[in-house]
């Protein structure tokens, strides 16, 4: 099934969600209570002028966030403007797709991985070790057809991630490993676990976002079977002095 990148887009707020949405004539704002830019970014629903740029950074200055744009690979016109007002770029991110058949084929070994909602504390140890803390949980917890996994290495707990479903796309985010447990299969363990909960959701595609400087992990998602299906980035202008949005 090949997807639009209408319905990449729509399953990363489906299965990521902000705390509240504002649309607007022109434009979908985010709340993200400090869960990260894609919860707080606004992305262009029609045309734009420089008062409308204005009137967006207003709308994001009340809810405290600074400005932060998502860039699609339409917004063009966009991205230019906001690079001419002094808007730096951030963080390129490619969103990858497999179908889920291609990663249910090899079972999990027996507790090698293991789906569970809610998260056991030593996930969310896990998760705070890589810089996911409470206000990510938070997303998570939004999101609505969801769970998380834990993966275990020689016995151990050595990682974990969240799945979550919108239509005929599971996606993942957050996955985690453990430094003493990297480059010994946890991961992968993590994606097929994740695969086959997906399969059971009745979901066709498998996603995930990755920063194009992440090469260790765009390397492990090729490694699978993921190829690019769309990309973005973020412009971003300090207004308030509190990067709260991460």
């Amino acid at each position: 099934m090949t997807l639009t990148q209408a319905q990449l887009f729509a399953a990363v707020d489906a299965t990521w969600p902000a705390a509240r949405y504002i649309e607007t004539a022109h434009w979908l704002l985010r709340e993200g209570q400090g869960g990260g830019k894609r919860v707080s970014a606004a992305t262009l629903r029609a045309g734009i002028s420089d008062p409308d740029i204005e009137a967006a950074e207003a709308e994001m200055k009340q809810l405290g966030q600074d400005a932060l744009f998502m860039l699609r690979e339409t917004d063009d016109t966009l991205d230019a403007t906001l690079d001419a007002r002094g808007y730096g770029l951030i963080d390129p991110v490619v969103i990858l797709t497999s179908p889920v058949a291609a990663l249910t084929g090899q079972p999990v070994p027996r507790l090698a991985a293991f789906t569970i909602w809610e998260p056991l504390a030593i996930m969310a140890e896990i998760w705070a070790k890589g810089g996911i803390g409470p206000a990510r949980l938070e997303v998570m917890a939004r999101a609505k057809v969801k769970t998380a996994i834990l993966a275990r290495n020689n016995q151990r707990p050595a990682g974990t991630g969240f799945v979550a479903a919108h239509g005929s796309v599971a996606m993942v985010h957050a996955v985690e490993v453990l430094p003493e447990h990297r480059r010994q299969g946890t991961a992968q363990w993590i994606m097929r676990e994740a695969a086959f909960w997906a399969r059971a959701q009745q979901a066709e595609t498998m996603a995930v976002l990755c920063t194009k400087e992440n090469t260790a992990a765009l390397a492990l998602y090729s490694s699978l079977g993921f190829e690019p299906a769309a990309q973005y980035h973020y412009r971003h202008k300090i207004l308030t002095g509190d990067l709260r949005h991460g």
